[in-house]
């Protein structure tokens, strides 16, 4: 449990960096710069950092350490839980991004600055982890060093049942986001990480379940098994149209492009009590009739 323990105490130095760095940059920088890039390239890198250890957990601990995937299942849980508990509203995720862009929550230079940063941050969370894979401290990075070269890729099924299981991982992920986008952070961090975890367990065996592309860019994208095509519908365009369908079930509408509700009726949202319609229409019956008979003693006659 030597190697098991050395990775607990990198996710926790990984996190105590980055919450360093927001903290450092939300000192100096402007609120703008802060919540485009600073903010989003920290939550991407402890979100890539992470997830490529507890991947390497994944692949070689069953064998190389004796744990079974209720470990890495509980470390998943309990990872995502700190991640959304100190992301500081960072979403570290391209299609939650473009989300917040189509419901006009934010401007295209704030959107693509996130884009930029969420991917800078992802490249880099490759290259630290890389580093600290090269040193050896575990035997778990010993045979991660020996196996890397020949890594293969994370799609262990037809190219469209992969597109397919990514998009509706986002799909879920992103209904489970709206509904809880109002909820106390109490109630919406752990209620996001079990769903995380769910879908890694259900979809984990066919695509590696990340419905992230900055993610999935960041790990699997170098592996040979794939053309690049072949990855970017997958883990680009999947996750993508899992979010459109996602927002289209929700709201009925993209706001960015069309303001008219394809699937709910707009009704108003004050309900008025049926007895008081009902008197209301009496009222109104009565005075007209009343308009009706001032209109004929005024008729002068012959």
């Amino acid at each position: 449990m030597a190697g098991l323990n050395v990775s607990i105490a990198f996710f926790f130095l990984v996190v105590g960096v980055c919450q360093a760095l927001r903290w450092i940059s939300k000192r100096f920088l402007s609120p703008g710069a802060y919540g485009c890039l600073a903010r989003e390239l920290a939550g991407s890198l402890q979100l890539c950092t992470s997830c490529l250890e507890l991947r390497m957990l994944v692949e070689i601990g069953p064998w190389g350490g004796g744990f079974g995937p209720d470990v890495v299942l509980t470390l998943l849980f309990l990872l995502f839980v700190v991640h959304g508990a100190s992301f500081d509203g960072a979403s570290a995720n391209p299609t939650v991004s473009l989300q917040e862009f189509l419901l006009l929550e934010s401007n295209l230079t704030a959107t693509a600055a996130k884009l930029l940063a969420q991917g800078a941050g992802a490249g880099t969370g490759w290259a630290v982890t890389k580093l600290y894979w090269s040193w050896e401290l575990t035997h778990f990075h010993l045979i991660q060093n020996l196996i890397a070269s020949e890594c293969s890729s994370s799609i262990r099924t037809s190219l469209h049942h992969a597109a397919f299981v990514e998009g509706t991982c986002s799909f879920l992920f992103h209904l489970v986001l709206y509904k809880l986008r109002q909820s106390h952070p109490t109630c919406r961090v752990p209620a996001l990480a079990a769903t995380v975890t769910f879908l890694t367990y259900t979809a984990g065996p066919f695509t590696g379940a990340f419905f992230n592309p900055a993610l999935a860019t960041a790990a699997t994208f170098r592996c040979s098994g794939s053309s690049f095509w072949d990855y970017v519908q997958v883990y680009w365009l999947g996750p993508l149209a899992g979010m459109l369908s996602a927002l289209l079930l929700y709201q009925g509408n993209i706001p960015r492009l069309f303001q008219k509700n394809l699937l709910y009726s707009q009704k108003s949202k004050y309900k008025i009590p049926k007895a008081r319609a009902a008197a209301a229409h009496v009222e109104g019956d009565e005075l007209r009739r009343k308009s009706k008979g001032e209109n004929n003693n005024s008729k002068p006659r012959a």
